[in-house]
């Protein structure tokens, strides 16, 4: 369907009644009408012939049948009110939105109110401060289609960038309100929010659920959400409750185990009728009554107890977790944590890699790269993303792998495979990556992802003739545009320490997209506050622009080589992707009359966007 309306938009006389965003906008509309048209028309049609023949419907075809149900999506309505009385709760004082907040969680107001960007955006503000840098939020009372859908942008690339998984969403899913979706990412960015401190950073605390120094790394290497059961089973255990809780669904079901770990958490709020209560119902229902006694918000109804709602139930056990966690302050296990390295930099580059992987769409979601990665299947995934066909499947072992030559195998695949694209993998063997050795992890992956990069560069680049794309071209591309807009200003590598401003990076901004940069809102970039308010403006410019990268501030402000080549190679990438007639032109709305204030062309296409590397370009 999607190649036939190609076809058709390739026609001459379209092309030169309209642009390619707007080619772009109708192709999506004409693909979505046909989704829904066609199926119909072929089923009615089939009807008639069976009518005719005499078929029953046991030998009809069941061609599209399956793509008919698959266009009705329905939401909780429980979940959705939970949410809207979240962000009634996180941006009741907001300066913007309070015009349009309290949400009506009865109406679709929530999925109305999200159609400008800008909800989004805070929301994600809330759940990571500091994510989205203000500025380049466009906030005027009515946008246009560009601001509207640079601000969806924006917050597609900054989701992503906080570990939200959006593939297959684009912009239009949130202009059109497609609630599904819409409610599928406040869900996850909610969810971020709720489980930001079940992490030994946060909270120091959790040491008290291990009992050595040996499972203070594992604990450290789970998931949020696992974490959060130790700590429910640690706290139950205390109270004499002899089941062990698995899931935030059937295993609370019958409030058995709220009532007991209410009890040991606010003892001073207890009921005895809670545990006497016979009916699941009655009982969720007092277990309630106590949270509000003890000040937890509810995030869920007794019926949503009773039913087991995965969602709202992890959501109101991790703000019990927030508001009273029953955890020691003084416990002497938290010694063992000063024995543990601290190595800033090798976290902030886990992070980048992690959430650069996980945005890709693999089968498996990423905690942690040094656990996660050790069964070798996820790195497969990855390397087949970037370079199709380059797997050899029928050798591959798919989790669950129990016997660990099988991961040996595994890895032993994804080195000889990194070889073949030329990486420098001098003395590192599969057993290395399956036996989670960090330095030799983080040098596999940014190699990984600086293929990754000089790949799309190359395949964009079709005047290179086959040409390898080098660090070289990519320094020489970034000098050259910024010394074309008429600026002094260059970097001599990717390390130069004059970058630690952030000018050079705002000036390649404007040289790549003139409306891009506001001026009036950049600093000199003489104290480190000055540098991070600039870094921190870059990074939601790049991501308003289309780029999807996953460094943070301190990797400019510091000049972190590896980063600062993903962040120019990403502008790259954007540039040459779209051609000067798709970006929007006009006069400046800046006060200082040197560059606009916020439009910019958005660079996620209209329709959903793809889960390929070679359609997101992710950095």
């Amino acid at each position: 369907m999607s190649g036939f309306v190609g076809i058709l938009v390739s026609d001459p006389w379209l092309q030169n009644q309209f642009t390619q965003v707007e080619l772009r906008s109708l192709k999506s509309h004409v693909i979505d009408w046909c989704s829904v048209w066609f199926p119909n028309v072929y089923l009615t049609l089939q009807g008639h012939a069976s009518a005719r023949t005499g078929s029953n419907a046991k030998n009809s075809s069941a061609f599209l049948k399956a793509a008919t149900t698959t266009l009705l999506h329905t939401i909780s309505e429980s979940e959705k009110a939970s949410y809207v009385a979240h962000i009634n709760n996180y941006l009741a004082q907001d300066d913007f939105l309070n015009r349009y907040l309290p949400i009506d969680p009865s109406t679709n107001d929530l999925f109305e109110i999200a159609k400008d960007g800008v909800l989004l955006c805070k929301l994600i503000n809330v759940a990571v401060p500091g994510t989205i840098d203000e500025r380049a939020i466009n906030t005027k009372r009515v946008l246009n289609p560009w601001e509207r859908n640079e601000n969806h942008t924006l917050c597609l690339n900054s989701a992503k960038a906080i570990g939200c998984t959006v593939v297959n969403i684009g912009t239009q899913d949130f202009i059109e309100g497609r609630r599904h979706l819409v409610l599928g990412v406040i869900s996850q960015i909610i969810k971020i929010q709720l489980l930001a401190d079940l992490n030994l950073k946060n909270t120091p605390q959790l040491v008290e659920l291990v009992d050595d120094s040996k499972d203070v790394e594992e604990l450290m290497s789970l998931p949020p959400e696992k974490i959060l059961l130790r700590w429910m089973n640690f706290q139950l255990k205390k109270a004499g409750y002899r089941k062990i809780v698995t899931n935030f669904s059937s295993d609370v079901k019958d409030g058995e185990a709220y009532a007991h770990l209410l009890n040991v958490l606010a003892p001073e709020h207890s009921n005895p009728s809670t545990l006497a209560a016979k009916d699941p119902l009655a009982r969720a229902k007092l277990v309630l009554e106590h949270a509000d006694r003890m000040g937890c918000k509810r995030y869920l109804t007794a019926k949503d107890i009773v039913e087991g709602s995965p969602n709202l139930n992890l959501a109101f056990v991790a703000h019990i977790f927030q508001h009273r966690n029953g955890l020691s302050t003084q416990t002497k296990q938290i010694s063992f944590l000063e024995t543990l390295p601290d190595d800033a930099q090798v976290s902030r580059e886990e992070r980048a890699f992690r959430l650069w992987m996980n945005s890709l769409g693999n089968s498996t979601y990423i905690n942690n790269v040094f656990e996660d990665l050790r069964n070798g299947w996820v790195l497969l995934e990855t390397l087949d993303k970037v370079s199709p066909g380059i797997v050899n499947w029928k050798i591959a072992n798919k989790p669950p792998i129990k016997m660990p030559f099988k991961k040996v195998e595994n890895c032993n695949q994804v080195v000889k495979i990194g070889k073949q694209l030329k990486f420098s993998l001098v003395n590192i063997a599969g057993n290395d990556i399956v036996q989670g050795n960090k330095k030799l992890i983080l040098a596999y992956l940014w190699q990984l992802m600086r293929c990754t990069i000089l790949q799309l560069l190359k395949n964009l680049r079709f005047h290179s003739h086959g040409k390898e794309i080098t660090d070289a071209d990519i320094l020489e591309w970034a000098n050259t545009k910024v010394s074309n807009s008429g600026s002094q200003s260059r970097m001599d590598s990717f390390k130069d320490k004059r970058l630690s401003d952030g000018i050079f990076f705002l000036e390649l901004l404007s040289s790549v997209q003139p409306r891009a940069v506001n001026w009036s809102l950049v600093t000199k970039g003489r104290t480190d506050e000055e540098k991070k308010m600039n870094a921190t403006y870059i990074i939601s410019i790049a991501r308003k622009l289309g780029c999807s990268i996953f460094l943070l501030p301190e990797d400019i402000t510091e000049v972190n080589q590896k980063m600062i080549l993903t962040l120019t190679a990403s502008i790259m990438y954007w540039f040459l992707k779209h051609p000067v007639e798709d970006r929007p032109s006009g006069t400046s709305d800046s006060e200082s009359g040197s560059q606009s204030e916020t439009i910019s062309n958005s660079t996620i296409d209209d329709s959903a966007s793809e889960s390929s590397i070679e359609e997101n370009g992710n950095m």
